[in-house]
């Protein structure tokens, strides 16, 4: 690494949030990423106290989830925080990449790259945690999605079959879910570090879309109380959900412990993943299926590559932003009909909009390409 190099790291890491540069047009869309730090920390200090009361064997662990509600101090405390904490980490971080995409945040291809994996690593924390309350939901929504790998040809049974442990979901998959549950999320911390080295070697991007270095001001005090503002208020949101609507985001058939022998109505996963759900349950073909869904995230790796401007520097600026729009009311439809029944017209409204998610990356790519013809 050259001196260069060095010294810019050092200042990275010794020149803190105090000096550093930042747009001066910053809107509130920009205190995410800093909520998001906040509510990882939240769920990281949570699940250790939820980790010390917690029992990963079939038999206890539904059992020690009762006790910790109702027997240990504050643990419904706890556990309340850590379930919303969840949701809440995931509505932010997907308001986060949508105005990362919007404000053109793509250009800068290592942070947004690193965010895009955090966000597949929370994805994978938040499933099996899922998993651990070991109710009807838990049990089934394990069994399906472990159940996906088997579409992969040839080794496909043998993997599903080495992820269980054993013939079924049993003790130790539950076992290992908790061991990587608790593992994840301190790989997610060491990739948000990396993220923000990312971010500060480039800079944020700004709602005028420009690459100017001369309308910057310094992070303190201007945005770092804009940040404490808008964490006054989101928290006070959050302590009203804890307190008044504990179990709103949580499915009724998980206060039921887990029978193999009965199979729930309507199996589905948390809300921040029933976009993926619909896309994957729109295609008949199992493989496929499993493909788009992985395709369905996985996408936004290849969001960088495919638009290079951003959409306030285009002639289409226009185009771009209701299309953005579309793609934002599409993601909710998806979302809604994930939670809704496999049958008409759910079904069909799941092929529609899937296939319309697809197109508008393809559109927005189109799009990139005839601006570049023209310059």
């Amino acid at each position: 690494m050259s001196y260069r190099k060095q010294d810019k790291l050092l200042n990275i890491m010794n020149g803190s949030l105090i000096d550093l540069p930042s747009p001066s047009s910053l809107s509130y869309f920009w205190n995410f990423g800093s909520l998001l730090g906040i509510f990882l920390f939240f769920q990281i200090m949570t699940g250790v106290f939820l980790a010390l009361q917690f029992s990963g064997s079939v038999m206890l662990s539904f059992d020690s989830i009762i006790h910790l509600i109702r027997d240990v101090n504050y643990g419904w405390v706890m556990r309340v925080i850590h379930a919303n904490g969840a949701s809440f980490f995931f509505l932010f971080m997907y308001i986060h990449m949508g105005r990362g995409l919007y404000y053109g945040s793509y250009r800068f291809k290592k942070t947004w790259l690193s965010g895009v994996t955090i966000l597949l690593l929370s994805m994978a924390t938040a499933f099996l945690g899922y998993v651990l309350p070991w109710g009807q939901m838990s049990f089934w929504a394990a069994t399906v999605i472990t159940n996906l790998l088997s579409a992969i040809p040839y080794i496909g049974i043998s993997l599903v079959e080495w992820v269980w442990g054993g013939f079924s979901v049993g003790n130790p998959t539950l076992t290992r879910f908790f061991s990587f549950h608790f593992i994840l999320p301190f790989i997610i911390l060491f990739m948000v570090i990396l993220h923000l080295l990312f971010l500060h070697e480039t800079g944020s991007s700004n709602p005028m879309g420009l690459n100017s270095n001369f309308d910057k001001i310094n992070f303190h005090p201007y945005f770092s109380m804009k940040d404490i503002y808008g964490l006054f208020f989101l928290l006070m949101f959050f302590i009203l959900v804890c307190l008044e609507y504990p179990y709103i985001f949580m499915d009724v058939e998980n206060f039921i412990p887990s029978n193999p022998m009965v199979t729930p109505v309507h199996i589905q996963p948390e809300w921040y993943f029933l976009f993926a759900y619909t896309i994957l349950r729109s295609i008949s073909s199992k493989i496929g299926g499993v493909v788009a869904l992985m395709m369905s995230v996985l996408i936004l790796y290849f969001v960088p590559m495919f638009m290079k401007q951003c959409f306030r520097s285009t002639m289409f600026y226009p185009f771009l932003k209701m299309l953005f729009w579309y793609f934002v009311v599409n993601w909710m439809l998806l979302t809604w009909i994930g939670a809704c029944e496999v049958d008409y017209p759910f079904m069909q409204m799941g092929m529609v909009f899937s296939m319309l998610y697809f197109m508008m990356f393809f559109m927005f790519w189109g799009v990139n390409e005839f601006q570049d013809l023209i310059n």
